[in-house]
C-alpha cells in the first residue's frame, strides 16, 4: 500500500477529492517523493526531470488525490498559478544541498505565498528539505532560516528533513499533512452546517 493509501485511510472521510501542488526548483526530488508516495506496483524504476508537469492520481477507499509534480524549471515556474485556485495542499520541496540556489528558492516561494489565489487560504504547506544524505546538506533548521519559514504566519506549515530517494522523512510529512486536510475538512463540515 503506498503512504496515500495510508493517508486516506486515516482521514477516514467520504469521498473527497485532494489536490495537492509539489512545487519546488528543478532537481529538489518532487518527482522522487511523488513515485514514493505511489503504490508500490505503480512506482517508475527510473526518474527523469520533469518537463512542463505531470499528473499523478491515486484512488483510495475514501479519498481521491490528484498531485501536480509542476517542474522547477525556471522557462515553466509560471504554469505553477493556474493549478493555486483548486489546490488543498501544497508539497514545497528544496534540495539542502543546493546552498547557491536557496536564494531562488525563496523568492518562489515567496512569490507563491503572496499570490492572490494562496494568500488568503489556510491552505496547508508540507516543506521538505529534502537530500539530506548529501555531506554539504543543510539541517530542516538550517534550510526553514534561509527560507524565512518563521514569517509564515497566516496557514499552517511543517518542514521535515528528507532523502526521497530512500523514503525517509517522508512518512512523518504526511502524517502530519494528513491531519492539516482532515482539520481543514472538519473546519469546513462545520461551517457549512
Amino acid at each position: 500500500m503506498g503512504l496515500l493509501d495510508k493517508l486516506s485511510g486515516w482521514l477516514g472521510l467520504k469521498k473527497k477529492e485532494v489536490n495537492v501542488l509539489c512545487l519546488g526548483l528543478d532537481n529538489s526530488g518532487k518527482t522522487t517523493i511523488i513515485n514514493q508516495l505511489k503504490p508500490a506496483n505503480t512506482q517508475a524504476q527510473e526518474i527523469v526531470p520533469t518537463i512542463g508537469f505531470n499528473i499523478e492520481k491515486f484512488k483510495s477507499s475514501s479519498l481521491s488525490f490528484t498531485v501536480f509534480d509542476m517542474s522547477g524549471q525556471s522557462r515553466y515556474r509560471n504554469l505553477w498559478e493556474h493549478y493555486y485556485k483548486e489546490s488543498h495542499a501544497i508539497i514545497f520541496v528544496i534540495d539542502s544541498g543546493d546552498k547557491l540556489r536557496m536564494v531562488v528558492a525563496k523568492e518562489e516561494l515567496d512569490i507563491l505565498l503572496n499570490h492572490e489565489d494562496i494568500r488568503s487560504k489556510k491552505i496547508p504547506v508540507l516543506f521538505f528539505a529534502n537530500k539530506t544524505d548529501l555531506r554539504d546538506a543543510m539541517s530542516s533548521v538550517k534550510v526553514s532560516q534561509m527560507l524565512s519559514l518563521e514569517n509564515i504566519r497566516d496557514k499552517p506549515w511543517h518542514i521535515c528533513a528528507s532523502n526521497a530517494i530512500k523514503g525517509e522523512g517522508l512518512q512523518e510529512g504526511l502524517d502530519w499533512l494528513q491531519e492539516q486536510i482532515a482539520q481543514s475538512h472538519q473546519n469546513n463540515e462545520q461551517m457549512n452546517d
